[in-house]
């Protein structure tokens, strides 16, 4: 049985629609998904097919794009967030979970928000898509992986500034951190044999203590101990050397101790094809690996490519979490 994959409208002012529209005349039946949200903020002219259940996007999608409708208040004008749009972002976002959880798609992708327009319209309560995700799933933690056909990359600590990452860098969240990679990689990659590279905090791995202690007091001894529980662990590394191609071939998922010692190399590497991928839920999701792009959208210059690979993404790790 073919399951489609649920997408939700993200912002509307945003080009979450547009891309969406450019991504069914990409893929069409070779990747059945289904839009959920407005009809009327998708680009003039798209080809559309209203659905009223999830299963109806697999043949729906030879005619156009499938639309589970979710109409909102207030008007849109591109670029210029609405804050009659905040709740019906989040009800959208909140009704694409309840299809994944009832089986009735694969996977969950998700357009990109605007957090302040959600804070300002409807006093969202949340930092970001990932928390509300979270909660919705009654998790109490999750880890984000930038995912590309050339690298897998987990950051330990996000979003904090950098100064912080040592005194939120402990053995409880890198522990949790390396088990949810692992187990992942495993259901929803299909890897059954996963090998992680740990990166190390400092410079050139700390150099022997001479460059700070964290690997030596922290990241070290939990590998090991990790190790002898029969996790492949390498590390820690320096992580000047980890993401060159041959390093690259030795590992399936690279664990970072923080943001851009995960994000730079593969935006480097394969900027378009980035995915955002949420491991630790209950259900698939996956996101482009931009932002609402306000200042371009509606312009029909936007690049749909990121928003492909998460849609096949989503589709490929749906499938290998049913088996």
């Amino acid at each position: 049985m073919i399951l489609p994959v649920a997408l939700s409208c993200g912002e509307p002012a945003g080009v979450g629609p547009e891309l969406a529209a450019r991504a069914w005349g990409v893929l069409g039946t070779e990747l059945p998904f289904f839009f959920i949200g407005d009809p009327r903020h998708l680009p003039a002219g798209t080809p559309t097919t209203e659905i009223s259940a999830a299963s109806e996007a697999v043949t729906a999608c030879a005619t156009g794009l499938p639309v589970l409708r979710h109409d909102f208040d207030g008007t849109l004008t591109p670029g210029m967030p609405n804050a009659d749009h905040a709740q019906g972002v989040i009800d959208v976002i909140a009704r694409g979970v309840d299809l994944v959880r009832d089986s009735a798609a694969s996977a969950l992708c998700t357009a990109p928000i605007h957090k302040q327009a959600l804070q300002d319209g409807a006093g969202f309560a949340y930092p970001g898509h990932t928390e509300y995700l979270a909660a919705l799933a009654g998790v109490d933690r999750v880890v984000m992986m930038l995912a590309s056909d050339q690298l897998r990359v987990v950051p330990t600590t996000i979003h904090i500034p950098l100064h912080e990452v040592p005194r939120h860098l402990n053995a409880d969240l890198l522990e949790a951190t390396l088990h949810i990679t692992h187990t992942a990689l495993i259901r929803d990659f299909g890897i059954p044999a996963p090998r992680l590279a740990v990166a190390g905090l400092n410079p050139h791995a700390g150099e022997g203590g001479k460059m700070g202690r964290e690997e030596i007091e922290l990241i070290a001894p939990l590998i090991e101990r990790l190790r002898r529980e029969g996790f492949d662990l390498a590390g820690p590394m320096s992580a000047d050397t980890m993401f060159h191609a041959k390093a690259r071939a030795g590992y399936d998922a690279a664990i970072a101790m923080y943001h851009d010692q995960a994000l730079i190399p593969i935006k480097t590497l394969d900027f378009d094809r980035g995915v955002n991928v949420t491991l630790g839920l209950p259900f698939i999701r996956t996101s482009p690996d931009h932002g609402t792009a306000l200042d371009i959208a509606g312009k029909g210059v936007a690049n749909p490519t990121s928003l492909i690979e998460a849609l096949k993404m989503a589709a490929r790790m749906g499938e290998a979490r049913r088996r």
